[in-house]
C-alpha cells in the first residue's frame, strides 16, 4: 500500500511539474503586442518609417499638437496623403475619420487616411466610405 501511494505521489508530482512547465513555456513564447508600450508620438514615427519602407516619399511627421487631424504627410506616385495615426487598445471610432477628413482639406491633400494598430468600428467604416477616407488597420501595418 505504501509503495502504491508513493507511485501516485510521483505521478502527481510529474503532472504538476509538466503543468508548470507548459504555463511558463507559453508565457515566454507568447507573442507580445509590439504596440502595447508605444505612446502616440512613438506610433506616428513607427508608421512614418513603415510608409518609407513601402515606397512613400516626402514622409513627414507633423507637430504634435495643432496638426489639424493629420499626423503624417506623405506622397506616393504623385498622390499626396494625410495620415491620422491612432495607437489604441480597442476599436477606432468615427472621430478619427472626421479628423482625417478635416485634415485632408486643411492641408489640401488628395487622400485622407486613418492608420491604426487596431480595427475600426462599423460606424467608422461607414463614415470613411461616405467621406472617402482610407482605413489602414492592423492587418495593413502588420503585413
Amino acid at each position: 500500500m505504501t509503495e502504491y501511494l508513493l507511485w501516485i505521489g510521483i505521478a502527481l508530482l510529474i503532472i504538476a511539474a509538466s503543468t508548470i512547465f507548459i504555463v511558463v513555456y507559453r508565457k515566454i513564447t507568447e507573442k507580445r503586442d509590439p504596440y502595447a508600450d508605444m505612446e502616440g508620438q512613438d506610433f506616428e514615427y513607427y508608421c512614418a518609417e513603415l510608409l518609407r519602407r513601402r515606397g512613400f516619399q516626402s514622409v513627414e511627421v507633423t507637430k504634435g499638437s495643432g496638426d489639424f487631424g493629420i499626423d503624417i504627410l506623405a506622397e506616393k506616385d504623385g498622390v499626396s496623403y494625410g495620415i491620422q495615426c491612432k495607437c489604441y487598445d480597442g476599436p477606432v471610432g468615427v472621430h478619427a475619420v472626421q479628423e482625417a477628413y478635416a485634415g485632408k482639406d486643411y492641408y489640401d491633400l488628395m487622400v485622407g487616411v486613418v492608420m491604426t494598430n487596431q480595427y475600426f468600428t462599423e460606424p467608422a467604416v461607414k463614415a470613411a466610405k461616405k467621406l472617402k477616407i482610407m482605413l489602414w488597420d492592423r492587418d495593413y501595418i502588420d503585413m
